[in-house]
């Protein structure tokens, strides 16, 4: 399934788990929104979009239509199998085979788990504010599961993602230890490591095995959509089933 259109996670997971990402080509969407866009709440044209959708589902083979979420920064989960429409969370997993567990993200962090044995995946979507909220800790509760591999999809780099002195306080606040994502931009700004804080919060809950965490999606504008580069732009799609 390789292509120069998504990105599979380097990751030791068991052979019947797909994962990906899509990157921002191979799609139909016009400028601001070029070209594989598959969000509809961003102001694309709705038929490109459900053209985006079907090459999706071509491109990379999938055994379903993905299981989109109305994504709210909160730390709701939803069962992938049991979802009827869109429901609003920002999170899912399953159990189910060939049920395509999907975030959509332009700087945040999506965040794919799978158990070791196969048995489970689900999909995270976690920006600074859903990582402060906890929706990785809700997430690996609602799985169940003690041994999990975990990756650190496309998101906002560390030497460009610029928050006020109230973020970095908060997640202090929650866990001392998150002070070492940060670093002094300037009087009234700092730089966060996104990565990091997600790190962070897994190591917490006994996570060893963690991979990626190595992009940029603001600095990397060939490969990658970025809202806060771009302000008005489409989404990368990140994906988990088991077969």
């Amino acid at each position: 399934m390789m292509s120069i259109n998504w990105l599979e996670p380097d990751w030791p997971a068991p052979n019947n788990i797909r994962a990906l990402t899509t990157l921002r080509t191979g799609g139909v969407s016009l400028p601001p929104f070029a070209s594989l866009n598959p969000a509809s709440h961003v102001g694309d044209n709705p038929e490109n979009v459900e053209r985006n959708r079907k090459i999706l589902r071509t491109e990379l083979e999938l055994p379903h239509d993905p299981i989109w979420l109305n994504q709210v920064h909160g730390t709701a989960i939803v069962q992938a199998n049991q979802v009827n429409g869109v429901p609003t969370a920002d999170a899912s997993w399953t159990t189910q085979a060939n049920v395509v567990c999907t975030v959509m993200t332009a700087d945040c962090l999506p965040v794919l788990y799978c158990s070791t044995d196969g048995a489970l995946v689900a999909a995270a979507h976690a920006g600074w504010r859903g990582l402060l909220a906890g929706i990785l800790t809700s997430t690996y509760l609602a799985m169940q599961k003690s041994e999990v591999l975990v990756w650190l999809g496309p998101a906002i780099g560390p030497q460009v993602f610029e928050v006020g002195p109230e973020v970095r306080e908060a997640f202090i606040a929650k866990n001392p230890e998150f002070g070492t994502a940060f670093v002094v931009q300037d009087a009234q700004h700092y730089l966060a490591d996104i990565y990091q804080l997600a790190r962070i919060e897994l190591a917490a809950l006994g996570i060893k095995n963690i991979y990626g965490g190595d992009f940029c999606t603001y600095t990397d504008a060939q490969r990658f959509f970025s809202y806060r580069r771009d302000q008005q732009t489409g989404r990368m799609a990140t994906l988990i089933w088991k077969t």
